[in-house]
């Protein structure tokens, strides 16, 4: 007799979760490990390099890696957490036991698929409260050769924009409101494309639709001369924003935040597409999560029928693999603005739930 409920039993439900979720974790502690460790060996001589960084500064780069590492490599985590768990499951023969029961390969899934958005949601939520905060942060750290960076909110780093023929560059960008200012800033004032003169300054403050600069060092290239004095106006015309806007990084903001400049982005006329495909993407990525059960399952569930183990574990891990291909190479096409950013973020999605769910239905249903 065929079982028509969508779920198995509670036992077994909570059975085959239990075994998902322990071989999941232990896979992705692992992986994380190990990738910490290598990363850790090669910035540490930089890290180390600075003077009055030690243990200290080592630890706190592990604290702001590891969230990076967690949120990056949990799907394919999952993904092999399925694999191992099926395998275990028709090695001892309980996925012909289900199937004798009348359980079919969508009841047995559905547990897990359950699970998976569970954790999806919780990786969405871990993205948005740590993960961006960490990523801006060492990524302002490493841009500064792991110096200290003062504690700011919303700070950016390697900053460039374009102020009529002149080039502006700032080392951090950071405050807000009054509070707003921009530190290690070079302006590349050019005439006719030829560079006339440099000016570099410790600090550039808005004031009155300028910029007050303090600790200048001007280079003017006629004279070859290069003079110093505290502080001169600068940058006429332009605003606070132009520098936020700059560089919209998605992995640096939260859902909300990057929403709000893909807005202001709108309204100052300048391009969208790789903002809004990062947006989608922060929904779809946790999401795939989801997928990972499934595209397992479609090598796992015929391990003890056909004796191939590893050839049928080979092949669904090479389905995870092939989605995490796709996935980046069609947010590549959407930063560049080749896809449409919906597509770009959703289209392996739903592209490989359906050969997920056809491969399963034709082998197994």
């Amino acid at each position: 007799m065929i079982n028509l409920h969508f779920f198995p039993s509670r036992q077994l439900a909570f059975y085959t979760v239990k075994l998902f979720v322990t071989r999941s974790l232990a896979v992705m502690v692992a992986l994380v490990l190990v990738l910490m460790t290598l990363d850790l060996l090669g910035e540490s001589g930089k890290i180390l390099a600075v003077p009055g960084n030690g243990e200290a500064e080592l630890w706190r780069y592990v604290s702001l890696r590891i969230p990076l590492l967690v949120s990056r490599f949990l799907p394919f985590s999952v993904l092999l957490g399925t694999l191992i768990a099926f395998t275990g499951l028709n090695q001892h023969s309980e996925v012909v036991a289900m199937k004798a029961a009348g359980i079919s390969a969508h009841q047995m899934l559905a547990p897990l698929i359950l699970a998976s958005l569970v954790i999806a949601a919780g990786l969405f939520a871990f993205n948005e409260r740590i993960v961006v905060n960490a990523n801006r942060e060492v990524t302002v750290w490493g841009d500064n050769d792991y110096k200290p960076v003062p504690p700011e909110s919303g700070i950016l780093s390697n900053v460039w924009i374009l102020d009529g023929n002149n080039l502006v560059e700032a080392d951090h960008v950071g405050g807000a409101g009054t509070h707003f200012h921009a530190e290690g800033v070079t302006i590349y004032e050019r005439e006719k494309g030829v560079l006339q003169r440099v000016v570099r300054a410790a600090r550039a403050d808005p004031v009155g639709g300028a910029w007050r600069l303090s600790g200048v060092r001007l280079y003017d290239s006629s004279m070859n001369l290069v003079r110093r004095i505290p502080e001169t106006t600068a940058l006429q015309g332009v605003r606070p924003e132009q520098l936020t806007l700059a560089k919209v990084d998605p992995d640096q903001l939260d859902f909300a935040t990057l929403k709000e400049r893909i807005a202001q982005l709108e309204r100052a006329g300048r391009p969208t597409a790789e903002a809004k495909a990062g947006l989608w993407h922060k929904v779809s990525g946790p999401l795939s999560t989801m997928l990972m059960p499934l595209l397992a399952a479609t090598a796992a569930f015929g391990l003890a029928r056909s004796g191939q183990v590893l050839v049928r574990a080979t092949i669904g891990m090479a389905l995870g693999f092939a989605y995490f291909v796709a996935d980046n190479f069609s947010l590549a096409m959407g930063n560049v603005g080749a896809y449409p950013p919906l597509m770009a973020a959703w289209a392996p999605f739903v592209l490989f739930l359906l050969i997920g769910e056809t491969v399963l239905i034709r082998s197994e249903e």
